[in-house]
């Protein structure tokens, strides 16, 4: 989602806040209380999930096992369900030619460093650079290569793009800014 206008390019950034990190934390919260029940279960030697004769598994070591992958089942879903509310990872990017200045700004975890802003002049700006593997992962990002600094990343890593749509985006960026396209 971006908005545009002559002087002003602002492209807002989605976070943690994604249906998949939502199936993903539920399904694994659900996984993890099952196997954190049949495990009780074992131990106490009265069934509480009904689906599941869960009588007919031994505490040593079986419950002990399916306990312990309840418990850290939890422990991963509750991360998960934590970095969701707060949207890590979400911001926006403004270029603003009219004042000449690029503003990338995000969410990170709470804390000390929960607001990262970073502030560049565009006239340090060297170039947009497109990253493209191919293969089983394939991997597209957009970069700013920025004096000084190196490469800042504008894309997600997850984000998926086709080859057209981050040829049309570093187009468009790079007409923007008024700098060239590297192609890696």
């Amino acid at each position: 989602m971006s908005w545009r206008s002559k002087h002003i390019w602002i492209e807002l950034i989605v976070g943690s806040r994604k249906i998949s990190n939502f199936c993903w934390a539920f399904i694994l919260f659900l996984g993890s209380l099952g196997f954190l029940l049949v495990g009780t279960s074992s131990y106490l030697g009265t069934n509480l999930i009904s689906l599941v004769p869960s009588r007919q598994i031994i505490f040593f070591p079986q419950g002990i096992v399916m306990s312990f992958y309840g418990i850290a089942g939890l422990f991963i879903s509750s991360y998960l369900w934590c970095t969701i509310s707060w949207n890590v990872g979400s911001g926006y990017d403004r270029f603003d030619r009219k004042e000449g200045i690029v503003c990338i700004f995000r969410w990170g975890f709470p804390g000390k460093n929960r607001r990262i802003f970073l502030r560049f002049r565009m006239k340090d700006i060297q170039s947009i650079r497109i990253e493209v593997k191919e293969g089983i992962y394939a991997r597209r990002v957009l970069y700013m290569e920025i004096k000084g600094q190196g490469p800042l990343p504008l894309t997600r890593t997850d984000e998926n793009l086709t080859p057209r749509e981050i040829e049309q985006k570093a187009a468009e960026l790079a007409y923007f800014l008024r700098v060239p396209i590297e192609v890696f």
